[in-house]
């Protein structure tokens, strides 16, 4: 038997082959899209997927003001922020931040199922989220993907 050939292959910086992914967000529930956007940034989708190394795709969100939320978490959830300052916590609702920052929410939902480290903050980068259907990565040539083909 030779040992050779069942060698683990470890990605790295320079082997990782990165593409460019397009998401649309019309009438998707916020946790499944989170959720899947977070896999392909992580790279776990790919058959070269390390842990420890940002292996992951570029993601693009496009429409992210056409998410859904079950239920009534679009009035009763909170989403928790703190100035810095002494009684500076603040409280906003996803109705509220949709209409200020509509990126935002899709944004918090995928940040918080990324890493909580440096790692995870790389990861981050590589997430383009827009309100509307226009988005400046043309010249990627991003490749659109429908969720439930993952």
């Amino acid at each position: 038997m030779d040992t050779q050939s069942y060698k683990t292959v470890s990605a790295n910086a320079a082997t990782v082959q990165k593409e460019w992914l397009l998401v649309d967000a019309t009438d998707q529930v916020l946790g499944r899209l989170a959720s899947r956007v977070a896999y392909m940034l992580r790279g776990k989708h790919k058959v070269n997927f390390t842990p420890h190394v940002d292996c992951g795709d570029n993601v693009i969100v496009i429409n992210a003001e056409k998410i859904r939320l079950t239920g009534k978490k679009m009035t009763d959830k909170v989403y928790v922020r703190h100035t810095g300052y002494p009684g500076g916590q603040r409280f906003t609702t996803p109705k509220e931040l949709l209409s200020r920052k509509p990126f935002a929410v899709v944004e918090e939902a995928v940040r918080g199922m990324l890493p909580k480290n440096r790692l995870g903050a790389a990861l981050f980068r590589n997430l383009h989220v827009y309100a509307g259907a226009e988005h400046p990565h043309q010249a990627q040539q991003p490749k659109p993907i429908t969720l439930n083909e993952i």
